[in-house]
């Protein structure tokens, strides 16, 4: 056994440091497992693919190695809210307890960090509403006492607040060394600590945006590590796609014109010849929004392109950018800020001209961060005042594999949920990994006593009319049982709100995505102790409600993705063509990993007890439901709800016994 890893596995052992430094930590035999294979990694600078299922103690099965390593480590997780839970609460503890003088740093993308600039010059604009007026003036006055700058200080303001633009900056407009608060930038001070630390606790967005070659003004903050480390790594593949991608967009565009219109006010005589390019850029952009109306949220180029009024409009898109550009040319050596206004319509410019014209796009063979046209989607979205234009490459193995093979680094990915029946190859093959150390680490959970999976009978086809009304009527003797204490997730918004209505009659606390920021409704939920809460999309995944709060999780349908997602529809067409089979080579694969993430969120300690309910009855017709069912992890399975009602009156009978005792 190698030095590293000996060293970490005493630091995990009973007697150990982490279990005389750490009140309530025991040894597990599944966490010291997986930290001897992060080790071993580490020391042979490998690639690890580990998935490990929840109980394992993942966090602190890399953390050790990590920390005892003495090379130069970063960490990325998945969320911000994770990273932060791991920056300031977990890695304080396991350094502290192994006694380890680790230099250490948390690095967020610049879009989470007070722009001194940007606040000065949001001073005197008007506000959309008193609350966005009032939330400024709190900005105002924290950036008098803050020391990092980290909106995240800020947790009682939305996050998608309409104000947090004005005050952040993004790589488009930052003004970098010629902004006359340059000695002052907590991005650039963040950036610095980064580069002199040990290690750097980052999240995908951030690892992606530098890996993409889009470094923000700073300088790369990743090459010289010797070990990665990508928590989470299930999101990877996805995010990865949009960011060796681009895209422009309606705010992009209202954000430059808003942003030259409030230079002229540093400028003397400036505004006569940027106020009427600004305005017709306004206005170009609200008539290409108006030629999209009617048309689906999203869909593919050639059914944007299709509309009648559409090529006109991005035309003169095109045009008033143009002309944008030549009003500022002249004023940039007047204001760092008009210099950087100029560059940003020459830049959007050619993105736009770019995703109009794919033909006149072909970069270099071995260009790094592009890809040609035949490898990339080009596609819209809409929302209810804007739109984006994104190109997406379809493969991303090619550019993550030649970072990986330059860096010369360890790399570890890990999650609780990356395999398929058991299996890495789908994964493995979207992040580019050939041959990887594999581990598969079960969890260690008592599934036998603690869980039950029940598959209700006589359920119509998810696509029936009656599905939502049925699949409802077999739901609400399983949330009498237990009480309320539920999870209903759900793979679409719509069928989430007709539920809503359906179940707000209940006598159980009713908690509904949308209704109140995603941490709120949790903390509600967990107070209530018998709640009911309703979500989809992020619901399925980052949410920990340990305890009796909840005890059982329902699912309505198999999480297959949208079937009018251009990217999915592209992706789907290049297996077609490649000689595979899209259902079984794409859709099964990651249905199955989003599938085990909603599963995930029922059992989340030795302590728990619950039971999943799975309403699609494709699970138990379709020769594919096997696929989902071995890639769960060994519940008991039942069809009966008898056995559930059973289930939830042994609880009951436990804990009165437990009360009865001295």
């Amino acid at each position: 056994m190698d030095d590293l890893a000996e060293r970490t596995l005493a630091a995990l052992a009973p007697g150990g440091p982490l279990a005389e430094g750490l009140p309530g930590y025991a040894p597990r035999a599944a966490q010291a497992q997986l930290a001897d294979a992060v080790a071993q990694a580490m020391d042979a600078r490998a690639t690890l693919i580990a998935e490990a299922g929840t109980g394992t103690g993942k966090t602190y099965a890399y953390l050790v190695p990590a920390l005892l390593s003495g090379q130069r480590t970063i960490i990325s997780t998945g969320t911000r809210a994770l990273q932060d839970q791991l920056y300031h609460r977990d890695l304080p503890r396991v350094r502290e307890a192994l006694g380890a003088s680790v230099k250490t740093a948390l690095l967020k993308g610049r879009a989470n960090y007070l722009c001194q600039y940007r606040l000065q010059q949001a001073k005197g604009e008007k506000f959309l509403t008193r609350e966005i007026a009032s939330d400024f003036q709190r900005v105002v006055a924290w950036a008098g006492r803050t020391q990092r700058g980290d909106l995240a200080e800020l947790a009682d303001i939305a996050e998608d607040s309409p104000l947090w633009p004005q005050v952040t900056s993004t790589a488009d407009n930052c003004l970098g060394g010629e902004c006359p608060f340059w000695s002052e930038c907590f991005v650039a001070k963040a950036r610095q600590q980064a580069q002199a630390a040990d290690l750097v606790v980052v999240n995908h967005h951030l690892l992606l945006a530098d890996l993409a070659i889009k470094q923000e003004g700073f300088g790369e903050i990743l090459p010289g590590a010797a070990a990665f480390v990508l928590d989470e790594a299930h999101q990877l593949p996805e995010l990865a796609a949009q960011f060796f991608g681009e895209g422009l967009g309606a705010r992009q565009l209202a954000d430059l014109a808003r942003d030259a219109l409030a230079e002229c006010k540093h400028v003397t005589a400036s505004l006569a010849s940027v106020l009427g390019p600004a305005r017709s850029l306004e206005q170009a952009m609200r008539e290409a929004r108006l030629a999209m109306e009617g048309l689906p949220q999203r869909g593919p180029m050639a059914r944007l392109m299709a509309q009648p009024k559409l090529p006109g409009a991005m035309d003169l898109l095109e045009h008033t950018l143009a002309e944008l550009q030549q009003a500022l040319s002249p004023l940039s050596d007047a204001s760092p800020g008009f210099a950087a206004c100029g560059d940003r319509a020459a830049e959007l410019q050619r993105r736009l001209h770019a995703w109009r014209h794919p033909e006149a796009n072909v970069p270099e063979e071995n260009e790094p961060g592009t890809f040609s046209s035949g490898f990339a989607v080009r596609w819209y979205e809409l929302t209810p005042r804007g739109f984006t234009l994104q190109r997406t490459p379809l493969d991303v193995s090619g550019p993550l594999r030649e970072y990986r093979e330059k860096s010369r680094a360890a790399w570890i990915f890990t999650s609780a949920t990356m395999a398929v029946a058991g299996d890495f190859q789908h994964i493995g093959k979207r992040l580019g990994l050939d041959a990887p150390r594999e581990l598969l680490q079960p969890s260690p959970f008592d599934w036998p006593n603690q869980a039950l999976c029940y598959l209700p009978r006589n359920l119509p086809e998810p696509n029936s009319r009656e599905f939502l009304n049925a699949m409802l009527d077999e739901v609400w003797p399983v949330l009498e049982a237990s009480k309320g204490r539920a999870f209903l997730l759900f793979t679409s918004h719509r069928a989430l709100r007709e539920a809503a209505e359906q179940l707000r009659e209940g006598p159980w606390p009713l908690f509904v995505q949308g209704t109140a920021p995603r941490n709120t409704l949790l903390e509600q939920f967990r107070a209530s102790g018998n709640g009911v809460l309703l979500g989809a999309a992020s619901f399925w995944e980052g949410v920990d409600v340990a305890g009796e709060a909840l005890s059982v999780v329902v699912i309505d349908r198999i999480p297959f993705a949208a079937p009018d997602d251009p990217v999915l529809e592209a992706r789907l067409d290049a297996v077609r063509r490649a000689g595979g089979n899209p259902f079984r080579d794409e859709q099964l694969p990651q249905a199955v990993i989003a599938l085990k993430q909603g599963v995930g969120r029922l059992i989340r300690s030795h302590l728990d007890r619950g039971v999943l309910v799975l309403c699609d009855p494709r699970l138990v017709t379709k020769s594919y439901g096997r696929l989902f069912l071995d890639s769960l992890p060994p519940f008991p399975r039942t069809r009966v709800l008898a056995d559930v009602q059973d289930f939830f009156a042994a609880q009951s009978s436990h804990a009165e016994t437990d009360e009865a005792l001295p």
